[in-house]
């Protein structure tokens, strides 16, 4: 049997600042790996204290504590090497680290190079740039560590890697998720591994914290380009893959600069050589290749990012019971169907608060729904409430007409006794709005928007319809029947505040509002190019004006799952106060 080289992707879910824990994890993992006669295994970036730790980074404990966990895990009794990202505090600057641990202690740090400060992420705030490169020399290959967005510049630091001779180039990574993403990233990692004629791995977190859900899906790619391993996706998993030591002496060869690597490099550290004292050990058996199958749908890929980003805002946060306000609609719909899956019937809490303005048949659908969730929804009746709040008011509404100010007190009434259940018992609100609502405004402030988590912030109206019939035909697959009550997909969408109301009375139709506000939110389109794919001028500035006059609503409104590559929120940060207007 040929000598192969048994590197493991540790795609771990750690909780931010619980350093205890994620010691532990990483610990138990590391174990794993020694059973599985693993050489090394790659953590993912920043690991050891959850990522992103944002403003801890700012407290000096928490960096000597940090760095405290990571002496003890270099002091741990295993026979493989591991690689663990961690915070770096050294001469007074902070660093995003990869710290290589072997033979019981810490051999180097690689310090990421590349610091991202754009969309979510913030790195310029806190840390400083490494300042050099290393290739690590094992015998007679090398392998090239990096982290995160220094495999996205092109050519960047893994280019040089594979220049000055490592075989196997491997980049631990917390990389955010959003839809068709990991698509992306694996079509430009093949293309990394080509260009270089290197073996190349990839190594992600998955879980979720607070609004950013990440996806796993590490891999692992062959010089040709051909993905040879490929890491569950939303859950965690160590993906143990055999190389050849022959194949890595290959790649290893040192390489000549092109033109165009000598003049990046002027722009980067220089690359520096380490020799590491390792002997690859023999194997009692291979590890058999899996096949590799990225095929998912589109509405279930979303489905189980919804699920890990709230399921890791639930227990993360220390909560067992949610609760849901049940109005009748699709969103609360799915919102519960999303909730049932992560704590089961026992745990869910589903409320009905119906008004004058209730249909009959959103309230049919409501108690249908509960029914095939199994769960005992609790019916509060609000018009005895509501009727109260006219009268404290009627002398300052006084010769005024009925308008949003009454349809607003229902949502508020509504959010007030979510909030009031969910403080006696301690459950967790989860709000119900879906993104084309928050980003028009078209919700209440202190209604609707109250609670402690939207599930659906970042998903447009058209994709909570295809999520239900996704749902549907999923449950209807197992012989479980329609989960969701049809109706409640194929009735009009209606906040029911008011006889007769419709969502259409105050904004277009959900396809062409979704279209225009992804063009707006997402890509950054002006109303003038907006129009010229069709749409009326006129609309699409009056959209665009709901969205950003409605910024106030948003800034205020519980954190939420993202899905989209612009979400609404850390990934947009636009100005409360505005006056500027797109023409």
């Amino acid at each position: 049997m040929k000598t192969v080289f048994r590197i493991g992707l540790a795609q771990i879910n750690p909780v931010v600042g619980d350093l205890s824990y994620n010691e532990q994890l990483i610990a138990a993992v590391v174990g794993d790996a020694e059973n599985r006669e693993c050489d090394i295994v790659f953590f993912p970036e920043l690991s050891l204290c959850g990522y992103p730790p944002e403003d801890l980074m700012l407290e000096q404990q928490f960096i000597k504590d940090n760095q405290k966990h990571l002496s003890r895990l270099s002091r741990l009794s295993a026979t493989p090497m591991f690689v663990v990202g961690y915070v770096e505090g050294d001469g007074g600057k902070l660093y995003n680290s990869a710290a290589l641990i072997a033979n019981g202690k810490l051999l180097h740090s690689y310090r990421k190079v590349c610091l991202p400060n754009y969309g979510v992420f913030d790195e310029q705030r806190y840390f400083a740039s490494g300042d050099e490169i290393p290739v690590y020399r094992l015998d007679d290959f090398g392998i090239g560590i990096n982290i995160c967005e220094d495999i996205w510049i092109n050519p960047g630091p893994g280019d040089l890697q594979a220049a000055h001779g490592a075989g196997l180039v491997v980049t631990v990574n917390s990389s955010p998720y959003h839809v068709r993403k990991s698509n992306d990233r694996i079509e430009m990692l093949r293309k990394f591994a080509k260009r270089n004629q290197v073996f190349y791995a990839y190594v992600n977190l998955v879980g979720g914290q607070d609004e950013l859900v990440f996806d796993g899906s590490s891999v692992v790619i062959e010089p040709d380009g051909e993905v040879i391993a490929l890491g569950e996706m939303f859950r965690e998993d160590l993906t143990v893959v055999d190389i050849p030591v022959e194949d890595l002496r290959k790649s290893s060869l040192r390489r000549k600069l092109t033109p165009r690597l000598s003049k990046a490099a002027e722009s980067f550290p220089a690359v520096k050589q380490i020799e590491v004292q390792y002997e690859v050990r023999p194997k009692s058996k291979r590890v058999r290749r899996k096949k590799v199958d990225a095929t998912i749908a589109r509405e279930e890929e979303i489905y189980y990012a919804l699920i890990v980003g709230t399921s890791d805002y639930i227990w993360k946060n220390d909560f067992t019971d949610v609760v849901v306000g049940l109005s009748g609609g699709i969103d609360s719909a799915l919102t519960a169907v999303i909730a049932h899956d992560i704590v089961g019937s026992n745990h869910l809490h589903l409320v009905f608060m119906p008004s004058r303005y209730t249909s009959k048949e959103s309230a049919d659908c409501a108690r249908k729904l509960a029914q095939n969730l199994g769960v005992t929804m609790v019916e509060y009746e609000i018009d005895e409430l509501f009727e109260l709040y006219k009268e404290t008011l009627a002398d300052a509404f006084k010769g005024l007409p009925e308008d949003v100010a009454e349809e607003n007190i229902q949502a508020r009434i509504r959010g007030n006794i979510l909030m009031a259940l969910a403080n006696k018992f301690n459950w967790l609100v989860l709000t119900t709005g879906n993104k084309s609502e928050v980003a028009v405004g078209y919700c209440t402030l202190y209604g609707d928007t109250a609670g402690g988590y939207a599930v659906i912030k970042d998903v447009y109206k058209t994709m909570v319809f295809r999520l239900a019939r996704w749902i549907n035909r999923m449950t209807r697959k197992v012989g479980m029947g329609s989960l969701i009550p049809p109706l409640i997909i194929t009735k009009q969408p209606s906040a029911e505040l008011r006889a007769d109301q419709k969502d259409t009375d105050v904004l277009p139709p959900y396809d062409a509002l979704d279209e225009i506000l992804k063009l707006y939110i997402e890509d950054s389109e002006s109303p003038r190019e907006i129009a010229k794919l069709g749409h009326d001028l006129r609309l699409v500035k009056r959209i665009i004006r709901l969205v950003d006059a409605n910024e106030y609503k948003r800034r205020q409104a519980a954190p939420g799952v993202k899905i989209t590559p612009r979400a609404l929120g850390k990934d947009r940060r636009m100005p409360i106060t505005n006056r500027y207007k797109f023409e």
